[in-house]
């Protein structure tokens, strides 16, 4: 198989044998894929400092089903201010393992590839927020076909006007005030800021306050946990980062 060229961001990587690296890839055209760079732990020569997390390369690859292999990268930029700082270090691990863990292998996202690759872009100019990420959250979701379902009663399927009870079930699950009596309230100002975060492709843009990220954390969180086989190893770093 002949090589190709592709735009990729490093999602994770692990030692393999003495000298070689198996290298998890998030890439523009072919999806999720991972790679074996032989070598990588002692030749500089060929891949630098490249195959570290979040790094954004053009990379040549050898695409085969199981492991791929990695033949050569080109830089496009390390992110060198995240790895300055260390709530945008653990908001940015936190992105690349959210895309590595619910992102199937071989299949292509644009939409998802632009918009982790806008997030650390945000984060290397000092954007580590807990807004935008729960931004990015939402779009995620968004994009790989798991959005939250804000205006229907997940319990009874009854519409929910923009002025109506809200509460948070299990799971992510938006329920109205007969079904999820016992569930966390969501205000009107909670859901027209999730509803602006899906409207809108550009971070910074949409901010909640502290009572409104109380509410859509736990409903991200709940609805991104039911994808999840095991918890995310970088959320206990964000946890302990929180004030």
């Amino acid at each position: 198989m002949h090589p190709i060229r592709c735009e990729a961001v490093v999602l994770a990587t692990m030692d393999y044998r003495e000298s070689d690296r198996i290298v998890t890839l998030f890439t523009l055209c072919h999806g999720k894929v991972r790679g074996l760079a032989r070598g990588a732990r002692k030749s500089m020569r060929r891949f630098g400092g490249a195959l570290e997390p979040f790094a954004r390369l053009n990379v040549e690859l050898v695409v085969r089903e199981g492991l791929s292999s990695l033949r050569g990268v080109d830089i496009v930029t390390v992110f060198p201010r995240i790895r300055q700082d260390l709530a945008a270090i653990g908001h940015g691990g936190y992105a690349v393992e959210l895309v590595d863990r619910l992102l199937p292998d071989g299949a292509p996202v644009p939409r998802l590839f632009r918009l982790l690759v806008s997030y650390l872009e945000h984060l290397d100019q000092g954007g580590a927020t807990p807004s935008d990420r729960r931004f990015f959250e939402a779009n995620l979701l968004n994009i790989l076909g798991y959005r939250i379902a804000l205006d229907t009663c997940a319990g009874c399927g009854v519409d929910l006007p923009a002025d109506s009870a809200r509460r948070a079930g299990a799971g992510g699950a938006v329920l109205c005030a007969g079904c999820g009596r016992y569930g966390a309230p969501l205000s009107a100002e909670t859901v027209r800021l999730l509803h602006r975060c899906l409207g809108t492709g550009r971070f910074g843009a949409v901010a909640f306050s502290p009572e409104a990220l109380g509410e859509a954390g736990p409903l991200l969180d709940g609805a991104i946990g039911t994808h999840l086989a095991r918890p995310l190893n970088s959320l206990a770093f964000l946890r302990q980062l929180a004030p």
